[in-house]
């Protein structure tokens, strides 16, 4: 677009009136002649557009008669002398059947301009008002269709109907109806007054169920202050029980509170692929949320976070749900179609950094919970003796190794053995440099996906192990030891 400033059209000064702009004619003897008193076909000095029909006003009459422009001279000046001159049938017609007297001029009427000026004003006016009269009466007759089209599309007797009454009950195994048995056993978990929110569920004796990683903000603190909030409104104080690093799981009880509503536990070995499930939480802070999907799968190695200090790596093969999980619902339950809990919402997978929703991205449909089957062992131990264990194999695993399978070191940092001598990889004659691909009927392809296979197991389980040795196939049985938490 143009810097320019934008100019107006502006209309040319139009040229000064020819003698038509007084209250009354011209004196008689001013008057030009007849002939030169129309301008030529072509127009006239001083009269623009006098050959299209364009006005100005004072000059209006010009065309009040355009039929006649653009004829022969003679016969515009032959209809000129008819028109105007005394004794004309025009100017009878216009002087009421007066015949011009003895006295009159024989060089025309005076007064034939200032009759011209008046006529063609008059036409003018008329003009306009039949415009307006077919404007207004447009805008009547449209206005009057317009309202006989709406009235013809309105119904004054037209009804929704009745409404219906509201169902007072949701069937028990809608999403709706286990929402409404199983919210009332959710809580939402706040840490350091905010710094942290979780969620967590009742169980019988009102201890409630979250993960580690909740009530420690992630393994960044210790002995952190809680306080739980429950769906009616109301919240308590709450601590710490017992925690169990390497398995995620806490159990904490809170202050003051009781007859709480507890959810009931499931069985997560009979859980298969495409069952119905429902993720009952506090995602972002938001209480009482409830999302449903499937099972996506089960037994999927997961190893969420990542050792820090203190703090172990976690590993666990876990329920895999589409079930939509966001931060906020770690700790609250997976519920089965009987609204028995499954699992234990503990991480979700995303696509990484995402400049929209922050450093951690939202659900992308693969979530991760930990199997109740697993968790259930640890609840008891940690409300009994306020720690848990969990299995080993007495090995140390290679986690470079590229192949498939998991790899039992050769050497080990500072010389120690690979194999623990008297442990249960020893006592079931695995060696140095074996690679296990099997352990209880499992496809190991890691190191990572035998720690979880070894840690969703109790201790003291016999299992079956597959192996090779300088590439042979072999078999062997192996009992899980035992190391606290």
């Amino acid at each position: 677009m143009s810097d320019q400033p934008v100019r107006g059209a502006v209309s040319s000064p139009a040229p000064p009136d020819q003698g038509f702009s007084g209250s009354t004619g011209p004196p008689a003897e001013s008057l030009p002649a007849p002939r030169e008193s129309l301008p030529a076909a072509g127009g006239a000095p001083g009269y623009p557009g006098a050959h299209d029909g364009t006005s100005d006003f004072g000059r209006f009459d010009w065309f009040a008669e355009s039929e006649h422009f653009g004829e022969p001279e003679e016969r515009r000046a032959r209809w000129h002398a008819r028109a105007w001159l005394p004794g004309s049938p025009r100017d009878s017609r216009r002087s009421g059947g007066r015949q011009p007297g003895a006295g009159d001029s024989g060089g025309g009427d005076p007064q034939g301009p200032r009759r011209h000026w008046l006529r063609g004003w008059r036409v003018a006016a008329v003009a306009i008002g039949l415009a307006l009269a077919c404007t207004l009466a447009g805008g009547v007759i449209g206005g009057v269709v317009a309202l006989r089209n709406v009235s013809d599309q309105t119904d004054p007797t037209y009804s929704l109907g009745t409404v219906p009454p509201a169902l007072t009950s949701q069937p028990g195994g809608s999403v709706a109806g286990i929402a409404a048995r199983d919210t009332p056993g959710v809580v939402m978990i706040k840490v350091n007054n905010g710094q942290g929110t979780g969620s967590g569920f009742i169980i019988k004796g009102g201890y409630i169920v979250t993960d580690n990683h909740v009530v420690t903000l992630d393994g960044l603190v210790r002995n952190a202050s809680l306080r739980v909030y429950f769906s009616n409104g109301k919240s308590a104080a709450g601590h710490v029980v017992g925690r169990d690093p390497y398995s995620d799981i806490a159990v904490i009880k809170v202050t003051g509170a009781t007859s709480l509503p507890a959810l009931s536990l499931g069985n997560s070995g009979g859980v298969a692929v495409g069952d119905p499930v429902v993720a009952i939480g506090s995602p972002l802070g938001l209480s009482d949320t409830v999302t449903s999907g499937i099972v996506s799968a089960v037994n999927r190695p997961v190893q969420p976070g990542s050792a820090s200090g203190t703090t172990p790596q976690v590993f666990f093969d876990a329920i895999q749900t589409d079930a939509p999980i966001n931060p906020g619902n770690s700790g609250g339950p997976l519920v089965n179609a009987r609204g028995q809990v499954i699992g234990i919402d503990a991480a979700i997978d995303t696509l990484g950094d995402d400049p929209i929703t922050g450093t951690q991205g939202g659900s992308i449909g693969l979530g991760f919970a930990i199997p109740i089957d697993q968790a259930r062992r640890v609840i008891v131990q940690l409300i009994r003796t306020g720690q848990a264990t969990h299995s080993v194999i007495g090995a140390t695993l290679n986690e470079s190794y590229a192949g498939n399978g998991a790899q039992i070191m050769t050497t080990v940092t500072g010389g120690s053995p690979s194999v623990s001598p008297g442990g249960p990889a020893a006592r079931a004659g695995l060696r140095a440099g074996d690679v296990i691909t099997q352990l209880a009927g499992r496809p190991v392809s890691s190191a990572y996906s035998l720690l979880d296979a070894v840690r969703s197991l109790p201790p003291g389980a016999t299992v079956a192990v597959d192996f090779r040795r300088q590439g042979q196939a072999l078999q062997a049985r192996l009992t899980l030891g035992s190391a606290g938490s």
